[in-house]
């Protein structure tokens, strides 16, 4: 069997490219929304923010990108790079870790190379995507237009990925309180911080590179973070539980006992979905979005419907690709999903296991440490051998150096011993 669908891909970054492809060459009608005017998603440097720091407001000014100035990429180029497509050092930057306007050149040379700029409506920006008898309606805007566009297709890929709309910290008493607040998505330079006292409240990879950032110039930096996933402190931060409430005189106290005076609050908290409606089926609850097989194909809307990217603590590049592959191909009638039925035992065996390890619910975005299997289940599902040993060496030799030398690390080894990590595993 191998029939054609008509798919829309909402978001032209790293999963919405590598997923036009793969439909592409299944021979599927592909089309990609994008609401930014180029690809690349959250890799295009935007030095303007939102008109609403908190990025709460329904009709606040829009900014797509949540890249800072000075970010770079945390992990190898190796690590980076598609399957067939590498991430080769250039002369505009040669660096291993290299600057996001590296990454986005690299982007824009996989988009040409393959044809996906052919393939989307740049400046469109999707408000709905709802079931309906006929097919998933995907209502669009164009920029500049209050002209509300309105087509049926007969699956949808999101590859919006957890960045799609900014999500807030819940603290009681926080709506009294007389500081200045803002959503890390709205963070781009340090110098408004001069001499603040900043709280982070999160501790994902995004706040590692603004805590690092704003230390340079702010009084003190205080993070509240729930749980460490690396074990990565900083010199210098001030480290709390969650936050517990924000008291009457305006000091901020926080489950271990302690209490701060702050200037600013940044929420480095996640991300939802507005704009995908499923009557309940599909929810985003504590950053876990579910209930998804294989945490891709809501098991009652599958394959119509699927997200590519929904996981966390891996490399993309490599997951996203396996992951298109093999939307490509169930899409095109090669590979045969289980039973709805099925499918949900397996997501609830993967909530289960997780509940008698003790693991937040967070953890079914993430494939450590119950599902370390999962790339190889992807790699054999497409007929691919198994990933490199190399890759999962270099990914723990990076966790390594990340934490003894958390600001140093990309800097301090050159291409050399990189790559001697990777010989070393291939010649084993």
């Amino acid at each position: 069997m191998n029939r054609s669908v008509k798919v829309a891909v909402i978001g032209a970054g790293v999963s919405g490219l590598v997923v036009a492809r793969e439909l592409k060459r299944e021979n599927h009608n592909v089309v990609v929304f994008e609401q930014n005017n180029r690809i690349g998603g959250n890799w295009i440097y935007d030095p303007k923010t939102e008109s609403d720091p908190l990025s709460i407001d329904p009709n606040r000014e829009t900014v797509h990108s949540s890249l800072y100035i000075s970010l770079r990429t945390n992990l190898p180029r190796q690590l980076m790079s598609f399957r067939d497509y590498p991430f080769v050092r250039s002369e505009s930057d040669p660096r291993m870790f290299p600057g996001h306007d590296e990454v986005l050149r690299f982007l824009d040379r996989f988009a040409d190379e393959f044809g996906i700029n052919e393939l989307t409506r740049f400046d469109t920006r999707v408000i709905r995507v709802e079931r309906g008898e006929e097919g998933w309606i995907v209502e669009s805007l164009s920029r500049g237009s209050e002209l509300v566009t309105r087509e049926v297709f007969e699956s949808v890929v999101v590859c919006s990925g957890h960045n799609s709309s900014p999500r807030i910290a819940k603290i009681p008493g926080i709506e009294k309180w007389g500081g200045y607040q803002m959503h890390s998505h709205n963070y781009r330079v340090p110098e408004p911080f001069h001499d603040q006292i900043v709280l982070l409240v999160g501790y994902g990879p995004s706040a590692f590179d603004i805590a690092v950032d704003i230390l340079k110039v702010a009084k003190e930096v205080h993070v509240a973070v729930k749980e460490n996933p690396f074990g990565v402190k900083f010199q210098n931060l001030i480290y709390h539980d969650m936050i517990k409430c924000v008291n009457e005189d305006g000091s901020i106290a926080f489950q271990d006992g302690s209490s701060i005076f702050a200037d600013t609050v940044i929420h480095c908290t996640g991300y939802h979905f507005p704009y995908l409606e499923t009557k309940g089926i599909v929810t985003v609850e504590d950053e876990c979005v579910g209930p998804l097989y294989k945490h891709i194909f809501p098991p009652s809307l599958a394959p119509w419907l699927s997200f590519i990217g929904i996981i966390s603590k891996e490399p993309i590049f490599a997951i996203v690709e396996l992951q298109a592959m093999w939307v490509a191909r169930v899409l095109s009638g090669k590979i045969l999903l289980p039973t709805e039925e099925e499918m949900m035992k397996s997501v609830q065996n993967i909530y289960d296991e997780m509940e008698k390890n003790g693991l937040p619910k967070t953890c079914a975005l993430s494939l450590r440490p119950l599902q370390g299997d999962y790339k190889n289940w992807l790699a054999a599902q497409v007929g691919l051998p198994p990933l490199e040993v190399w890759r999962e060496n270099l990914l723990i030799e990076c966790f390594k150096k990340l934490v003894a030398l958390p600001t140093k690390y990309r800097d301090q080894w050159d291409g050399a011993y990189w790559d001697s990590i990777i010989q070393t595993t291939s010649t084993l």
